[in-house]
C-alpha cells in the first residue's frame, strides 16, 4: 500500500491556488559532538517503549481551519517566524527527476498563497529539480533537492548558494534541520523508484552534516534510522529527532552516537517530525494521520490527510501545517 502511494509522479497542471473548505473540518507528525545541540558527554540511550500508549477515548484532537489546493506534490511547510509567512516546497513531478521544475510557495498563515513560485527552478538563475525538507540559518532558506542543498533569500527568492553533495554518492536527500551552531543536518532515505514507480530502498541510511564552512562529512550512518525522512531539533533533549519511513520507532540521536534510539512508536511510514512546545508531532503516510507523542503516550491529533508530509508548526498560533503529497494541498489544523 504504501509503496503505491510514494509514487510520485503527478502531473496535475494548476494555474492558481485557491483557499477552500474555510469551516472547522474533522476532530479527531563524521559527527561533531562539539555542535552546540549537545551538552557534554552522550547519555545513555532511553529505554525503547515497546509500543505507544493510546489516549483514552475523549481526548481533544485538531480542528481543521483550511485547507488550500492548488499544489504540485507538496511535500514540506515551514514557518519563517521573522516574516511570519509559510513556505511550501512542491516537488511538481518525479522525485528523483533533475528537470528543473521544482518550486517553492510563500503562503500567508490566513491560507492566501501570496505567490505560488516564489522560487522556481528555470527562472531568475535559480536550479531547483525536487524540493522536500526544508530550514531556515538567518534569511537564508535551505532546501534539500535530490543529491544538493540549495540556499536562497528568504526574502527575495534570489539564490545564495549550492552545496553538492554528488561525491558522497547521495541517494534522496529528505529532511534538514540546523543546529544552534548553524550546522545543517540532512537525512538520506536512501529510496529510489523503479521502472513502474514502485518504491525501492538502495541505501545506505545516513544523517549527513555541513558545516558552517560548508564542509560536508557524513554524522551517522546505520541501518538503524531505517529510511530516515523528517529531522528536527528538541532543544529540552538537546537532540535530533529523526522520522523513520522505514519502520515503526521514532528516532533521537545525538552527534557522536553510533546509533540512534527509540523514542516512541506507533503506525510506522513516518515522514515529517516537528516539536511543539515539549510535544513531538509525526506524520503517517502508514494511517494518514499526524500524532503527538509525550511521556509515551499517543494521541491522534489529525486524521484523514493522505501522504502527510514533512510537517511544520507555527508556534505563535498553535498551528500544525500539514502538506499533502498525493492531495497536492497543505491543511492547516489548530492544536488543542
Amino acid at each position: 500500500m504504501r509503496r503505491t502511494m510514494l509514487r510520485i509522479g503527478l502531473l496535475a497542471l494548476v494555474a492558481a491556488c485557491q483557499v477552500v473548505d474555510k469551516t472547522p473540518g474533522a476532530r479527531s507528525t563524521p559527527a561533531t559532538p562539539s555542535d552546540s545541540l549537545v551538552s557534554g558527554a552522550a547519555a545513555p540511550p532511553p529505554a525503547a517503549p515497546a509500543s505507544p500508549t493510546t489516549a483514552p477515548p475523549g481526548a481533544p484532537a485538531a480542528t481543521r481551519i483550511v485547507a488550500v489546493v492548488g499544489f504540485l506534490s507538496p511535500e514540506c511547510v515551514l514557518h519563517d517566524t521573522t516574516q511570519d509567512t509559510y513556505f511550501v516546497s512542491n516537488v511538481s513531478g518525479s522525485a528523483t527527476a533533475k528537470n528543473n521544475k521544482g518550486f517553492v510557495s510563500r503562503m500567508r498563515p490566513d491560507g492566501a498563497v501570496e505567490n505560488l513560485r516564489f522560487i522556481e527552478g528555470g527562472r531568475n538563475g535559480v536550479t531547483l529539480h525536487a524540493p522536500k525538507g526544508m530550514a531556515l540559518r538567518g534569511d537564508t532558506l535551505w532546501v534539500a533537492d535530490i543529491d544538493a542543498v540549495r540556499g536562497f533569500d528568504a526574502r527575495t527568492g534570489a539564490p545564495v548558494g549550492t552545496v553538492d553533495l554528488g561525491a558522497q554518492a547521495v541517494v534522496f536527500l529528505h529532511g534538514i534541520a540546523i543546529a544552534q551552531n548553524g550546522a545543517l543536518y540532512i537525512t538520506d532515505t536512501g529510496i529510489g523508484f523503479d521502472d513502474l514507480g514502485n518504491v525501492t530502498h538502495k541505501g545506505p541510511d545516513r544523517i549527513f552534516r555541513i558545516g558552517p564552512d560548508l564542509a560536508v562529512t557524513v554524522a551517522l550512518r546505520s541501518d538503524s534510522l531505517a529510511w530516515p525522512s523528517g529531522i528536527t531539533v528538541d532543544p529540552v533533549g538537546k537532540r535530533f529527532i529523526v522520522a523513520a519511513f522505514g519502520g515503526r520507532a521514532v528516532l533521537a540521536w545525538k552527534p557522536g552516537e553510533k546509533t540512534p534510539s527509540v523514542v516512541a512508536r506507533g503506525p510506522g511510514g513516518f515522514d515529517g517530525v516537528a516539536m511543539a512546545g515539549g510535544k513531538l508531532l509525526v506524520s503517517s503516510w502508514n494511517d494518514s494521520t499526524v500524532s503527538s507523542y509525550q511521556t509515551g503516550q499517543e494521541v491522534k491529533l489529525v486524521t484523514g490527510v493522505p501522504s502527510p508530509g514533512q510537517i511544520g508548526y507555527d508556534a505563535k498560533r498553535n498551528r500544525v501545517l500539514v502538506p499533502s503529497l498525493s492531495g497536492n494541498r497543505v491543511e492547516i489544523w489548530q492544536l488543542p
